[in-house]
């Protein structure tokens, strides 16, 4: 199939703009990874007019895609792991094409992990827990099990992905093989909550009591990244925060992860008047006794 693929990627490996080429081929029957394609041919570029795009190819009985993104929009993915399938392309998959070692710097990066890199991949991790986590309670105070079941094993999987992440590693989409091996806790919840014979209720029950130990008790790991950038200054609007550079990432997980720290006084409060009566604006700051 690569001697097929050859004349699309030499010509995207002749052009300036062109970092990278990396092909990933099938490797199982139903191959999620592929798409279930036969391979999936991976261009990065420093830059490009339009965002990503996708090709699909096909010769007699094989079939191929080519993904085109740019360096930028590749370091996001792998940031916010929007598409978990780029870690594993970059670090397992065939380099056909290295303009200055630009994959060989990038492998070299996601093995080492930086460590402001990891901070806020953690800070993120965590916002989604807070939410996912609050939302799920909701659900089971009101009875609602299913979708109470549905949003603990969320909860769950952004719990195991920020302690993959806090011990220097990459999430792999196969992320509870990962925790298997390196926090056996969290993976024995995942395992009571998904096999037990206990009722549902009963299941959720344990876990949501289990599960807010937890969270509690990796609230200074979690909360990290936007504490030290709260630290910056003395006091913040929330439209400053939501606004900051690396904040951003939080998206709407930013608002929920800041009255969580509010409640578990991380984050104080001043009340600054506005020309209404009786209404105030919110002020955030660092608590002193953090």
């Amino acid at each position: 199939m690569e001697n097929i693929l050859r004349p699309i990627y030499q010509e995207r490996a002749s052009h300036s703009n062109t970092l990278a080429i990396i092909m990933i081929e099938k490797r199982n029957q139903t191959s999620p990874l592929t798409d279930n394609l036969d391979v999936a041919l991976l261009v990065i570029v420093n830059d490009s007019d339009q965002s990503s795009f996708v090709k699909h190819y096909e010769y007699e009985d094989k079939k191929a895609s080519l993904t085109v993104m740019t360096k930028d929009e590749l370091n996001e993915s792998i940031l916010l792991g929007t598409n978990r399938r780029i870690v594993d392309w970059v670090l397992n998959g065939k380099i056909l094409f290295d303009r200055n070692e630009y994959i060989i710097g990038l492998i070299d990066r996601l093995r080492t992990f930086p460590f402001s890199e990891r901070k806020l991949k953690i800070g993120i991790e965590y916002g989604k827990l807070i939410r996912r986590y609050l939302e799920g309670k909701v659900f089971f105070e009101s009875k609602q099990l299913l979708d109470a079941y549905n949003h603990i094993v969320h909860a769950l999987h952004h719990l195991a992905r920020l302690e993959v992440i806090d011990r220097g590693y990459y999430p792999e989409v196969t992320v509870w093989n990962q925790v298997k091996h390196i926090e056996p806790q969290i993976y024995k919840l995942y395992k009571e909550l998904v096999e037990s014979d206990e009722s549902l209720e009963k299941r959720l029950e344990l876990l949501f009591l289990a599960s807010d130990f937890l969270i509690h008790s990796k609230t200074e790991v979690g909360a990290a990244h936007i504490l030290t950038i709260m630290s910056e200054k003395e006091s913040w609007y929330y439209n400053e925060l939501y606004h900051h550079p690396e904040l951003k990432y939080y998206s709407v997980d930013l608002s929920v992860l800041l009255e969580f720290l509010v409640e578990k006084n991380y984050v104080s409060i001043e009340r600054i008047e506005t020309k209404g009566k009786e209404v105030f604006h919110r002020s955030y700051f660092v608590a002193k006794k953090y």
